[in-house]
This record gives structure tokens, C-alpha cells and sequence, in this order.
């Protein structure tokens, strides 16, 4: 459901920081010959060979003075939440440093995790380093991947041999006809809760200690037939209030979660209402191209238990107005009320991120919205829209055919979107529309 997680653990200075930015093809982690340089796991949504997959940077384990003990304690349980969350490890030695003690202490981590690993020998670059890897057979990890993350040699087949570890979506044992979703939304808004409410489990934790749920869990519901996978996400602070480490990760994890669905249900806190990361977080989806599911939670707690529904829903829709006409729902996990009705108003909303028009009508549509609000005839290079055609699904994606596109104002865009959804509804689905030159 999930990206993939692959970590880069070892020793300080092996030049994980160099692996990373070669990876991820851009110098996101701080490279320096000083030991201990990342402090914290950096994090990057990165992709390889058409494949897509979280990968981390961690900071080195070493054995340090006790004067640095405290630090260095707090380096290695960063290091081992990314060894638990990664789906596979690359654990990095230095062939010109040799065999060391912090080496055996990485790889004794790395084993009792019981997580897949490649042993990767960085600065292998002559054939005299090549010629020592041998000594690296006795940190019992295997014989080690020679490689040079600086002038990119060998990480291909690195890389190769990480992947062997990690399933692709099409070895998964998931339904062909799984809607897959994520709920989001703020720590302790009772994202948990819900979560077990739907799929009758108590596999998620539910406390009033908000930032419980570090990591992603999902289960399958069958609903008239069809099954949903509901994935419980950890809660999203405002950027400045997230801490350094474990919830940062899992901030990045929860976001990949909401790319990987199909429908991100948006869980608001009745008692607080919609506040700016409420909004920040239904942005992640819109930045996705995700549908969209609004969901009101602890309603019976809330002021507009007593005030009308449709106050309540006029207030959602100001502040959401990116989701377009999206299903608002108000529920209380507590009590039960509105749990049932989740699950058609996320069939009823991916049928519409699943919907293919009829050519023949959105021609049609297209020529009557061209009819009643003419393209602009001043200037030398004029706009003229010929034709449009659907070329996905998951979101609806449609492509204008355009003499001279760039010239098209965003506001008639926005106008021609808006005729599109008044013919075919999308709605709580984002709909994509892009201009292909007429040449």
C-alpha cells in the first residue's frame, strides 16, 4: 500500500550521505569528511528505474566518548526505528577504512532486526581495495558489493539486488478491485478510532495521546462486494511542531500513503472544526491527485450538535473548496453515529475518480462551452482549441488539443474544468486537464 522503504545504515564517514544523493539523483544530504555529519534521517521520495520507493539516510553508529554517550544514544534509536520501517537495508562499510568495531556493530543491529539487507563496500575504485573486500567476510554479512557512490560505480547492481527484496504492486496478494484508502488528518482527531470502527479490529491504538499512530496499518472491508483497504495514517502537525526523527518519518510516510490511494478521507475535529492544517493536509491530496472524502468526527462534542447541519457543511466547503463537491460526513467513533455510511461514500467517490466519459458526449460538451464563452480573437498569437479526448482514469485525465496553449488564461482553464463537471459530476474527484500544442 505503502511506498517501499529502503534505509542506508553503517559506521560515520562510509559516505551513506554520498549513496543517498546518488540514489535519489540530487544532494539532499549534507556531505562532509567530518564523522557524524547527519545527525537525523533525511528522508526523499525517490525513484529508480521507473520504481518508486522512501529512501532514508541515517546518521553512523560508532562507539563514542562518554561525554557524546547521550547524543550518540539518541543517533542509534533513530537509526533502528529506520531499520524497523525499512523494507530493506543497505548496510555501507568503507573499503579503505577497513573492518572496524562499529562495523560489527552495525551488522550485529542489522542481523537481530530479521530485516533483508545488501553489504555494499563504498570507495572501491582500484583494483587494490577491491582486492582487500575479503576482510569484510568476517562481520558475517556475506561478501560485500563493491562500489563507488562518488564516481557511481557498482550501484546499479546495488541497486539491482536491493530490489530483489522488495515485491511490486503486481506480486501483491491484493484484489484487482481493491479501492484503497487513507484516512489523515491531524493528531488525535480519532483517525484510530474510525479505523477500528470500520474494519471491526482493534489493530490500530486509540488514546488520547495525540501522535499514537507512528506507522501506517491497513485492513481489508468487504462493503456490498467490493473491498476497501482503509489504511490508518499517523497525524499530521504543522510543519514547525513536528519533531525531528521517528514523527517525521512518519509524517513522510503517511503522505506517501495518501499518493498510493485512491481516496484520502479527510478527518476533522468537530470540537476545533477546520483549522489551517486541516486545510495543509487535504492540499497533500490535492497535490496527489487524490479523491477526496470529508469526514467530521466527535460531532457529539461538537458546538454544531446544536445548530443546523448545513451550517456546518457551508463552513467545510469555504474551506475546502479544492475538493470539489466532495461527500461530507459527521460521525462519532464513540457512539458509532455515521460509521455506516463511510464506506458508500467512498464507492460513490471513487466511481467517480474511475470514470471514463463517452467521446462522442465530451466533444460535445467541449464545442457547447466553446459556443457559449468564445476563446479570445485579439492578438497575434491566438488560442484555438480543436478537439479533446480522456487518456486515464485514476484521476480523470483529458488532453485539449491547442494551437498555442501557453496563451490560454488560467481563468478560462478553470472555466472549461468547470463545464466538464457540470456534464459528468467528478465529484470529490480531481479532474486533470492537460494542452497538447496544435503545432
Amino acid at each position: 500500500m505503502s511506498l517501499p522503504v529502503i534505509a542506508i545504515v553503517g559506521r560515520p564517514n562510509v559516505g551513506k550521505s554520498t549513496l543517498f544523493n546518488r540514489i535519489a539523483g540530487s544532494r539532499i544530504a549534507i556531505v562532509s569528511e567530518t564523522p557524524g555529519t547527519t545527525r537525523d534521517r533525511v528522508s526523499v521520495d525517490a525513484e529508480w528505474l521507473d520504481r518508486r520507493f522512501l529512501l532514508i539516510d541515517t546518521a553512523g553508529i560508532e562507539d563514542v566518548p562518554s561525554a557524546e554517550l547521550q547524543l550518540w544514544d539518541e543517533v542509534r534509536t533513530q537509526t533502528e526505528r529506520a531499520i524497523q520501517l525499512a523494507d530493506v537495508v543497505i548496510m555501507l562499510v568503507d573499503s579503505v577504512g577497513g573492518v572496524t568495531a562499529s562495523d560489527y556493530d552495525a551488522a550485529d543491529l542489522l542481523r537481530r532486526s530479521g530485516k533483508p539487507y545488501v553489504l555494499a563496500a563504498n570507495k572501491t575504485d582500484n583494483t587494490n581495495r577491491l582486492a582487500e573486500l575479503y576482510t569484510f567476510n568476517a562481520i558475517g554479512m556475506g561478501e560485500p558489493i563493491p562500489i563507488s557512490a562518488y564516481h557511481d560505480i557498482g550501484v546499479a547492481e546495488m541497486m539491482d539486488n536491493v530490489f530483489e527484496f522488495i515485491k511490486t504492486d503486481d506480486e501483491t496478494d491484493l484484489p484487482e478491485d481493491v479501492i484503497k484508502v487513507a484516512i489523515a488528518g491531524r493528531p488525535n482527531v480519532g483517525k484510530s478510532a474510525i479505523f477500528n470502527a470500520l474494519t471491526g479490529q482493534e489493530r490500530s491504538i486509540v488514546s488520547p495521546v495525540p501522535g499514537t499512530t507512528r506507522d501506517t496499518v491497513d485492513a481489508i472491508y468487504e462493503y456490498e462486494g467490493t473491498p476497501i483497504m482503509f489504511l490508518d495514517t499517523a497525524g499530521l502537525r504543522r510543519r514547525g511542531k513536528t519533531e525531528q526523527g521517528i514523527e517525521k518519518f512518519s509524517a513522510i510516510r503517511t503522505i506517501g500513503a495518501i499518493e498510493r490511494s485512491d481516496v484520502a478521507i479527510i478527518v476533522l475535529d468537530a470540537t476545533e472544526f477546520v483549522t489551517a492544517q486541516d486545510t495543509h493536509i487535504a492540499g497533500f491530496a490535492q497535490d496527489a491527485y487524490r479523491a477526496g472524502v470529508v469526514l467530521v468526527n466527535k460531532w457529539d462534542l461538537s458546538k454544531y450538535a446544536e445548530r443546523s447541519f448545513d451550517e456546518a457543511m457551508d463552513e467545510i466547503r469555504q474551506r475546502f473548496k479544492f475538493i470539489v463537491d466532495a461527500p461530507a460526513i459527521v460521525t462519532s467513533a464513540l457512539t458509532g453515529r455515521g460509521i455506516d455510511r463511510i464506506p458508500e461514500a467512498v464507492r460513490r467517490t471513487f466511481m467517480q475518480f474511475t470514470k471514463r466519459v463517452d467521446s462522442a458526449e465530451l466533444s460535445r460538451t467541449l464545442y457547447a462551452a466553446l459556443g457559449d464563452r468564445p476563446l479570445p480573437t485579439r492578438g497575434r498569437r491566438r488560442v484555438k482549441i480543436s478537439g479533446i479526448e480522456q487518456v486515464a482514469i485514476r484521476p480523470p485525465t483529458f488532453v485539449i488539443t491547442c494551437k498555442n496553449p501557453e496563451h490560454l488564461h488560467f481563468s478560462y482553464k478553470r472555466y472549461l474544468e468547470n463545464r466538464l463537471r457540470e456534464a459528468f459530476g467528478f465529484a470529490g474527484s480531481p479532474v486533470r486537464l492537460l494542452y497538447r500544442d496544435a503545432g
